[in-house]
């Protein structure tokens, strides 16, 4: 499937290498999204095309070589970049070196050294990413809870939430919640698809989100009131869960709805 394979933007300005580097990628299992033989062309099927990896030949045509022009794709988004070209000299291998790039191949192009460059681009850049991504998780956690370090950070826009989870703060819709569970320091949210931990209790995460659509209803369960298929005397349905009404929850749980 086209969506499974690896995206590759091929910037070379020489027809028959670009052809037949491009059908050799075609043959090694990758897809090809377009050849450009100039940058500014580079440029706009990069902002355009799923790249997840640049093949480009450092000497082109026009007012950009191919150092400047992956300085124009880099400033859009970073991405891993073999450079191919004719040229070894120290000068152009010090401006390519500006751009960090993940391998630096001299032509004619060896099929197997380009194969074993891809895999090592692709493995080293999803690596510095995860690394990153812990470090900006470390460091935001750091501004955001410089005052209160024992508190677990959560951030609230309008209707949605951000929780701190696998080093990320990803995005929760509160009408997506349909139970909160405590498990002694920790609160599981869960909604339909996804369970979240979180490092507070269920007592502190609710006065936390401040949001009156979720009732206590047990000391160890929360339910989102519109969420609620039915319940009886002692336990309630939310979706596919059935979760305990206590008894000293259950006057104020009733009260959440309007009696005609």
């Amino acid at each position: 499937m086209e969506k499974e394979q690896i995206h590759i933007l091929i910037i070379e300005d020489e027809a028959v290498l670009a052809m037949d580097l491009s059908d050799t990628l075609e043959e090694e299992g990758y897809y090809v999204v377009g050849i450009a033989n100039n940058g500014r062309k580079a440029l706009e099927l990069f902002k355009t095309q799923r790249v997840d990896l640049v093949v480009c030949d450092i000497q082109l045509k026009g007012d950009w070589d191919g150092i400047e022009t992956i300085g124009q794709i880099q400033a859009v988004r970073p991405i891993p970049i073999i450079y191919t070209t004719a040229l070894s000299d120290k000068n152009t291998l010090e401006r390519a070196k500006q751009t960090l790039p993940s391998a630096y191949l001299t032509k004619p192009i060896i099929i197997s050294n380009l194969r074993i460059a891809i895999e090592l681009a692709l493995h080293n850049f999803s690596h510095k990413l995860e690394l990153t991504a812990q470090d900006e998780a470390v460091e935001l956690n750091g501004i955001l809870e410089k005052d209160s370090p024992s508190r677990e950070t959560i951030l609230r826009i309008d209707n949605l939430i951000f929780i701190k989870h696998n080093y990320q703060f990803v995005k929760i819709l509160l009408e997506d919640i349909l139970i909160l569970e405590a498990d002694g320091a920790y609160t599981t949210i869960v909604t339909n698809d996804r369970k979240y931990a979180i490092r507070l209790t269920l007592s502190t995460l609710l006065d936390r989100l401040s949001e009156i659509q979720l009732a206590r209803v047990h000391r160890s369960f929360a339910v989102h009131i519109k969420k609620v298929e039915g319940f009886s005397d002692r336990e309630i349905t939310v979706g596919k869960h059935i979760v305990p009404l206590g008894r000293q929850y259950k006057q104020a749980f009733i009260q959440q709805f309007q009696i005609w």
